[in-house]
This record gives C-alpha cells, structure tokens and sequence, in this order.
C-alpha cells in the first residue's frame, strides 16, 4: 500500500516550547489513522503541520508523496479538513456556504453544485440546501462541515474531534459515513477524545502525550498488550486503602494480573477474572464492576488519571 502521509522526526516548537517532540509515523492509503492523546499533548499542532497552516520546525513531512513545506498549494487541493471549531458562515444558507467554499478550489459552478447536492444526499443534508445555518442542530452543522472539506473530492481528509459534543445518534451517524468514505478510498486522519469512536474508526493508532508518541498500534493490538482481557473495578469502601482492599482477594496481586489504584476505586486488569471474582464473592457488600478492557484504559494507563488544563 502506498504512504499517504510520512513524519520523520517531526519537531513543532513556540520559542522555549515544544510542542511535537521528533514524532515518526506512516499513514497508508485508505487507512484510518488516529491521534489520541490529553489536551495539550501536540495533536492539533500535528494536524496543523499536516494541513500546512503551521510550518514545522525540524524534521521531515509529507504529504500524498509531496514535501509539505515547498508544495503547499497542490497539497492543500488534495486534502479535505474538518476543523475542531465550527467555522461555518452564518451569514451564508446551507449549499452557499458550500458553493463559496468551492471557488477557493477553482470548481466550476455548475460542476460545484452537483457535487454538493450529491454530498448533502449523502449525508441525509439534501433537505435543508436551503435552510439558515442557526436553523440546524450541531450534528447537521458537524456533517456539513463534513460535506465542506470533501467538495473538492481530496485524497486524504483530516479531521479533528469531528464528533465533540453531539449526541449518541449523531455520532453514530457520522461513524457510518465515515466507513463509507474509507471504503470510497478516502485516507482518514483522526483525532478524538472519545475511545469508542478510535476503536471503531480507526485502523492504527498513536497515543501522543507531552508531543511524543508513547505507542502505535491496532486499537485490538493495544489494549491486549497493555491492559489485558478484561477488568475488574473495585470501589473501596472509607477509609480503605489498597493493601486492606487486596485482603479481599489473598492480600497480594493475583497471578498475571495487574492493579492501579485512583481516588476510590481499584482496577485490576486481568486475561482471566474468573478466580478474582470468586474471591471477591466472598464479600457480598463490596461494589463491583467487571467488564471488559478498552481503550480508554490503555489511555488511562499511559496518559494517567489526573485532570490537565
């Protein structure tokens, strides 16, 4: 498969700051390609060197086979970009805000219009064309900012956290199209806070944290290697602390398992609970969550628990 985006060494600094911090990765054709990390962690800074708004410092980027830095106009035709706030013009109704977008790519009216409607039939939009853009709910305006950055038909189409703040329903909606754009052929470069939609979008992933990657791997790959099969959450009852807690189950670490303690709460990751649980059924009245491992536990483990501003 062809390389859609190399960084070797990628390196981002604001005078003393550094922002990406000589980062390396691949994105293939028609991959979906997720960065996950904290706020703050250079995922935006990446996704803007990516798009050519910010220039990089040092290393290497490119882009569909062309160096970032000296090819920034014929790179920008290419790629479609969904950005993190919403910059649509109110002032302009549905399919004008699309067709204006348009001309900065040089399309043809005729040819423009077509292709919005197409886009907007897609994305269950077709009806409100028409429609003020304060007429629509978040998730309409979400996936018409979708339908802006692929008027231009890209090759590759960046988008970062293109699901904040919508409801279940509208999220799931834009999961399906998105598939269909990856089955399409379109390369998709991701960033999202939220674990269930990198698990079911993407097909390689980075954790970023502090501008380094601190894995790259499946979402499948990665939560077997560092948080197990499944996990087991046991809420400490007041003034109980981890030793007394492990009582419960032998007073030690279960063979293959591991345990973290935050705030109230032990997380014991395990390929096999079956046996912790009898244990624990030992003490009726404790509270006791299993489920299985995801990816928010590897980011969790990785990244840590604490608040970031």
């Amino acid at each position: 498969m062809s390389i859609v985006v190399s960084a070797t060494d990628l390196t981002k600094r604001f005078g003393s700051f550094t922002a990406v911090d000589g980062i390396s990765f691949e994105v293939l054709k028609g991959q979906c390609f997720g960065f996950l990390g904290p706020n703050g962690a250079g995922k935006t800074t990446t996704m803007h060197m990516i798009t050519n708004f910010l220039p990089i410092t040092q290393g290497a980027l490119s882009v569909l086979g062309l160096e970032v830095m000296t090819n920034a106009r014929v790179v920008k035709a290419r790629i479609g970009v969904v950005p993190q706030e919403n910059n649509l013009d109110t002032d302009l109704k549905v399919l004008e805000n699309l067709l204006v977008y348009s001309r900065y790519h040089g399309i043809p009216l005729r040819q423009a219009r077509g292709r919005a409607m197409e886009l907007l039939s897609f994305f269950q939009l077709a009806e409100h064309a028409r429609s003020p853009i304060e007429q629509l709910s978040g998730g309409m305006q979400r996936r018409l900012l979708i339908v802006r950055g692929l008027i231009n038909e890209p090759e590759l189409l960046i988008l970062d956290e293109p699901t904040t703040g919508l409801d279940p329903q509208a999220r799931h909606v834009i999961w399906q199209k998105l598939r269909q754009l990856q089955a399409q052929g379109v390369t998709l470069i991701l960033t999202t806070h939220y674990m269930e939609e990198a698990e079911q979008l993407c097909d390689r992933l980075v954790i970023i944290d502090h501008g380094r990657i601190l894995v790259e791997g499946t979402p499948r790959d990665l939560i077997r290697k560092h948080a197990g099969q499944e996990v087991i959450e046991v809420r400490l009852r007041p003034g109980e602390d981890r030793e007394r807690c492990l009582e419960t189950i032998g007073g030690t670490v279960p063979e293959g398992a591991e345990v973290e303690c935050s705030a109230d709460t032990l997380f014991i990751y395990s390929a096999d609970a079956a046996k912790i649980l009898t244990d624990l059924a030992i003490d009726p009245g404790r509270t006791i969550l299993h489920r299985r491992a995801t990816l928010e536990d590897v980011f969790l483990r990785l990244t840590g628990r604490e608040l970031r501003e």
